[in-house]
């Protein structure tokens, strides 16, 4: 019998039978669970990043005090690292701010959010100007060293009260405006660049579905430059041992020991602050002080080491993110701390202010010591977490206040790269127990991410859910 002809206007369906592939490995049987994963070995003890920043330092002490020369030779290591930090914070701070901004999808909580900030902020910088005027009344490291005013040179803090006359209102607030976008990165400050992301992000979260391609993108280069920041961080120690080897090489321990009253009651103060005013704010969030500073611990050795506070800056914002705030509270919150969150430096500046005159027998009235607050409240705010920035706010800060000639700084300028460690420190923990107290205050924290990770067990950010994303949202704050 003849096979029928198809008709044109019906195509022949042909199905392909699928070939049995000999490398194809068949289904697990259920009786037969896969096996488990081979455990990750321990790293080694020598391996972790704060042994070998303490290492580093330690090291970098002992060059210092037996061969000086050679440790002040050593300098351009710890500056080399900092160049490398700053580097990448203006991106890092662009690409977190905005992708966090824009994230959000409401602006409300954008508003709501800075406004908690700044709120806990002005609390908190306040309350640390008035803790550093309570000790150094109390205390008083200064009274009895009966130094002559005529004695002091003004040449020797001149760029500082020159750099200070320069820092007004009105200039500082003209200056957080850049000339161009560009030029927020092209000259690192941070202010700035916070300001035009800050602005970005809000006009990248207006344009709705139309950002969603831009917003993938950062998110993208932000995995990138993270990674870049875990790599610049190998550098770490290398920085820290010629940061410190200079430090005590050109200034040397005897220089601490000259004026260790001042030094002792700084330090003292800083850990009342940081133990009692923020381990009871800790307390009253539901996380431990001490756990925290473990938590942080390689971060605040490189801040040690390196006197400053934005060499952790990039490392900070991923430890927060791991210990379940929220990646739009830590782009907001930690970049603008850095700015406006200062508690080391304010304590230092009222204690810095009240050690010169007692030093000089300068008397200062209870007006003068109010005067001294309310212009300190305004002096701190804007001054970057860099090396000498708290020196040129006491100057600033004095200059308003005749009663202390700004010639008395030279009596702690020897000292003050000793002091600006402590400073840098206080603020650094200051911002990460701010980011977390913000992110409880907006319901943005993830309690069982921050107990696991003080409890040194962080999860990886890619497993750390955003506790502001709704349905339909992308789960994932970030990719490790």
């Amino acid at each position: 019998m003849a096979r029928p002809i198809p008709d044109a206007a019906s195509p022949v369906k042909r199905v392909r039978k699928p070939r049995a592939s000999a490398a194809a490995t068949p289904p697990p049987s259920p009786s037969q669970p896969a096996p488990p994963a081979a455990p990750v070995p321990p790293r080694a003890w020598y391996r972790h990043l704060y042994v070998q920043v303490l290492g580093a330092i330690l090291l970098g002490g002992l060059i210092g005090h037996f061969f000086p020369a050679f440790g002040e030779s050593l300098k351009p290591l710890g500056d080399g690292f900092i160049k490398l930090v700053k580097m990448v914070i203006a991106p890092v701070i662009f690409l977190t701010i905005v992708t966090g901004i824009a994230g959000m999808r409401d602006l409300g909580r954008v508003g709501r959010v800075a406004a908690k900030a700044f709120g806990y902020f002005l609390v908190f910088s306040t309350l640390a100007l008035i803790v550093g005027l309570v000790v150094g009344n109390l205390v008083q490291p200064g009274r009895g060293l009966n130094i002559d005013p005529a004695s002091l040179d003004p040449a020797a803090v001149a760029q500082y009260s020159t750099a200070a006359h320069e820092t007004t209102i009105i200039g500082f607030l003209l200056g957080v405006i850049p000339d161009t976008f560009v030029s927020a990165f092209s000259t690192g400050n941070i202010l700035q660049v916070l300001f035009v992301s800050v602005l970005f992000g809000i006009a990248l979260a207006g344009v709705g579905d139309a950002g969603k391609p831009v917003l993938t993108f950062l998110e993208a280069v932000s995995s990138a430059f993270f990674k870049l920041v875990a790599i610049v961080m190998k550098a770490a120690p290398i920085g820290a041992f010629g940061a410190f080897a200079f430090t005590i090489g050109a200034y040397g321990i005897a220089t601490v020991a000259n004026l260790i009253a001042l030094v002792a009651t700084f330090y003292l103060t800083a850990a009342i602050f940081v133990i009692g005013v923020l381990g009871l704010v800790g307390v009253a969030n539901g996380f431990s002080i001490f756990k925290l500073i473990r938590y942080l611990k390689e971060e605040l050795l490189l801040v040690l080491g390196t006197s400053s506070s934005e060499a952790a800056l990039p490392s900070l914002l991923q430890k927060m993110e791991r210990a379940g705030a929220s990646k739009s509270v830590v782009g907001l919150v930690v970049p603008t701390g850095y700015s406006f969150n200062l508690d080391g430096t304010n304590i230092y500046m009222t204690m810095a202010a009240l050690f010169i005159a007692q030093a000089l027998n300068i008397d200062l009235s209870l007006q003068d010591q109010i005067l001294l607050l309310l212009v300190a409240m305004l002096s701190s705010k804007g001054a970057a977490g860099i090396t000498g920035a708290g020196f040129i706010t006491l100057a600033a800060t004095l200059a308003v206040v005749p009663s202390v000639p700004i010639a008395g700084m030279a009596l702690i300028l020897g000292i003050d790269r000793f002091m600006s460690e402590c400073r840098a420190l206080t603020n650094f923990i200051g911002n990460a127990v701010a980011t977390l107290v913000v992110a409880r205050w907006e319901g943005e924290l993830d309690r069982d991410a921050l107990r696991e990770a003080l409890d040194g067990q962080p999860r990886a950010l890619a497993a750390v859910p955003d506790p502001a994303a709704g349905p339909g949202d992308d789960l994932v704050v970030a990719k490790d």
